[in-house]
């Protein structure tokens, strides 16, 4: 991993700003990035979010109202001169279903256009899936396993099939939020029949793009659903409020069909009054909310998915990563793809200016003694490497704040902080790891080790701690005096020897920072740990 990331040395970064907005059926967005030319990664500096409404069109013609042309328009004017005031190199603006499909679509671009200067793309729905597909890519790694990228907007749902290098299969219907409230809802709690005979379209509506996408699963594949959107997001919020210890963010989530289901029943039962009242839900959402709700939930019923995971990324960031292709600021989308975590870690070493060669030093000597010591002080299947390297190159972070007790302000810098392609609970653990690199040992009325989730994260947790708390142990100078390690695991005891970088250079004071770890080690594993110097 510390080869892969050789090209990542840290030096004053080349950074461009770029802007994007999403002009959609219920809601317009606009997102500022600051793109790092030499890491080959985006930041986003702002976001912002408007109800447009643009999907509340004429019911005779279906041409866009001028109300819904004005409330664009304003939004538009006002989201320009925010770009502009952030020196954005270029506006990147896409209109979707309310604008493609309405009569006097162009009409409105062209008005954009001559009074605003903003060039808009009017994209169609499968170019609408393959944004999506690279902005939720950009912010999730895909692994080996396939994965189905529903998005639900407004007026059209997106249903995508993706790996890691490419999309499978790109869809777009036109069933959204705002369409089945517009032309199905007409009482609201929706009645039992009215409920199913919408469940039945939906069902119609999708069946399609669920066929097309299953023909393009290959066999013995079990792909990873993954929900983005305003309507997912909100259900995911929903569900999480039901968790004894909600979590921060919503991007990699899980929500079971169980818990959906749940919510969606709630949902449904509720009146409009009582839906609004709900803190996790605007007065516009809570108006579209339950077709949204039903799209998803009959959606994943259709797939036979028994989770999904939320992904805060898609249409916008997507743009932003297009436009990085474009340019040449990436080679590929597998190139992005394949180091998402290592770029996303050293973005973040960068931001809290962490000394980068002395964590990637650290990182070194953590790797190695994982590498040496599986049975002894781990029993990792392989997860937990990527996590202790993270929380190496992280776990210093905390000395940008003060460099009392820093161990505990690297934790709550890395658990607030964004680290794209790990869940929530790796996040947790690359947190936990980097918490107790130094001083006690976990104990049950830490925040830190009461946010983790289960019993197999605390002793993941507890075991890279250790392999970190050595590697750290190492790290007194700041110019490298340890050369390699020398490790030799045996049942119950662990030899390490020094090797220095010059001859006869003294390693005394090292050899005494590892031997200081000694009765940690034993308390915690009932491992005795020998620290020796080569001769």
């Amino acid at each position: 991993m510390l080869d892969a990331e050789a090209d990542l040395q840290s030096t004053v970064p080349t950074l461009r700003r770029v802007a994007a907005i999403d002009i959609g059926t219920n809601s317009t967005h606009l997102l500022v990035a600051s793109v790092d030319a030499k890491l080959k990664t985006f930041s986003i500096i702002q976001a912002e979010k408007s109800t447009t409404r643009l999907g509340e069109r004429d019911p005779e013609t279906g041409a866009l109202s001028e109300a819904a042309i004005q409330r664009g328009f304003e939004t538009l004017r006002r989201f320009r001169d925010l770009a502009h005031s952030h020196q954005v190199e270029q506006i990147l603006t896409a209109a979707t279903s309310a604008v493609r499909e309405a009569p006097n679509g162009r009409d409105f671009l062209q008005l954009i256009k001559d009074e605003l200067g903003l060039d808009v793309d009017l994209i169609s729905g499968p170019e609408e899936a393959r944004l999506i597909y690279l902005g939720v890519l950009s912010g999730m790694t895909f692994g080996d396993r396939p994965h189905l990228l529903l998005d639900i907007g407004g007026g059209s749902t997106e249903l995508i099939l993706a790996d890691g290098r490419d999309a499978r299969a790109l869809t777009s219907t036109r069933v959204g939020a705002v369409r089945l409230q517009r032309d199905f809802v007409k009482d609201d709690p929706i009645p039992p029949h009215r409920r199913a005979f919408l469940q039945a379209f939906i069902q119609g509506s999708l069946e399609p793009a669920v066929d097309k996408v299953r023909r393009r699963i290959k066999p013995g594949e079990t792909p990873v659903l993954v929900a983005t959107s305003g309507t997912a997001m909100a259900i995911g919020t929903l569900a999480a409020q039901e968790e004894d210890r909600p979590p921060l963010k919503l991007n990699g989530y899980r929500v079971t069909r169980q818990r959906l289901d749940a919510v969606v029943e709630k949902l449904v039962a509720l009146t409009p009054s009582q839906r609004r009242e709900l803190s996790s839900l605007n007065e516009r959402r809570a108006e579209i909310i339950v077709p949204g709700a039903l799209i998803l939930q009959t959606t994943m019923q259709m797939l036979g998915a028994d989770e999904l995971i939320l992904s805060e990324r898609a249409l916008r960031e997507g743009l932003i990563v297009d436009w990085m292709l474009r340019h040449g600021l990436l080679e590929d989308r597998f190139t992005f793809q394949s180091s998402i975590r290592q770029r996303t870690v050293i973005h973040q070493v960068q931001r809290f200016a962490v000394n980068q060669k002395r964590a990637e030093r650290v990182a070194a000597h953590a790797l190695t003694l994982y590498d040496h010591t599986h049975g002894v002080m781990h029993h990792d299947d392989g997860q937990g490497r990527e996590l202790l390297w993270a929380a190496a190159m992280l776990h210093a972070c905390g000395q940008h704040i003060n460099l009392s007790a820093y161990h505990k302000h690297s934790w709550y810098l890395i658990r607030h902080g964004e680290l794209l392609g790990y869940s929530e609970a790796e996040h947790l653990m690359v947190a936990a790891i980097a918490r107790y690199h130094r001083r006690s040992l976990p104990k049950k009325r830490h925040e830190s080790w009461q946010a983790l989730r289960n019993r197999q994260s605390r002793r993941l947790v507890n075991e890279m701690a250790l392999l970190l708390r050595l590697a750290a142990a190492l790290d007194r100078r700041p110019e490298p005096v340890v050369s390699s390690l020398r490790v030799k695991a045996h049942p119950m005891s662990l030899d390490i020897e020094l090797h220095s970088e010059r001859k006869n250079q003294n390693l005394s004071l090292e050899k005494w920072s590892l031997e200081s770890c000694i009765d940690v080690v034993r308390d915690a594993l009932g491992v005795n740990l020998k620290v020796k110097v080569q001769d």
